[in-house]
């Protein structure tokens, strides 16, 4: 008798496309939709996080992107893009909440969850960077804000960052152009 080891079934699937996983879980294979959670939910979750200023709120959000991606799946029209669709679904999952929450509720900051291992004055130096950055944000305009926060963080093209802003893909640019030139000047410190 041989004494072969299968490797795991989600240890076989890291390295396999995401189309082919959307294929195999719209079909009910959860072990490929459970790989596409561990390759995309850490994006999800720290843009999520960015977004609603809480680390608990972001992980509760990507959870019901992926709930709501799991019933969706076989809608989505191109599954070699399923990681700026995941990231609309939970973007729209993420300005619900907050619209959600009362207006005079003041959004926690973020702390950067660092490695331990790094110098404090390193770790000084990076928070009050992020700190910095959050100002910065928290200037722009909602629209703005939210067009940089898909760019930058969600890594969404711009034809995407149009489609879930249903604006002009000429419109995004702008406002993309207009958010990092202030981000720009407000950082110059930093440079």
């Amino acid at each position: 008798m041989s004494a072969l080891v299968q490797q795991p079934d989600k240890d076989r699937l890291e390295g396999v496309a995401d189309a082919i996983l959307v294929g195999r879980a719209v079909s009910g294979d959860t072990g490929a939709f459970e790989t596409l959670i561990r390759r995309h939910g850490p994006l999800m979750r720290a843009y999520t996080a960015r977004i609603v200023g809480s680390m608990a709120d972001a992980d509760d959000i990507v959870q019901d992107a992926f709930h709501t991606a799991w019933r969706r799946l076989p809608e989505l029209r191109d599954p070699a893009a399923v990681r700026p669709w995941l990231m609309r679904i939970a973007s729209r999952l993420a300005f619900t909440s907050l619209r959600r929450k009362p207006a005079e509720v003041e959004l926690a900051h973020l702390e950067s969850a660092l490695p331990a291992d790094m110098q404090p004055e390193n770790v000084a130096v990076r928070n009050a960077q992020l700190k910095a950055l959050s100002a910065a944000l928290d200037t722009l305009p909602e629209d703005q804000r939210r067009c940089w926060l898909l760019r930058e963080v969600g890594e969404l093209s711009y034809g995407d960052i149009a489609q879930e802003m249903e604006l002009p893909a000429a419109t995004v640019r702008g406002k993309l152009a207009r958010a990092r030139a202030s981000i720009y000047a407000q950082m110059e410190g930093w440079r």
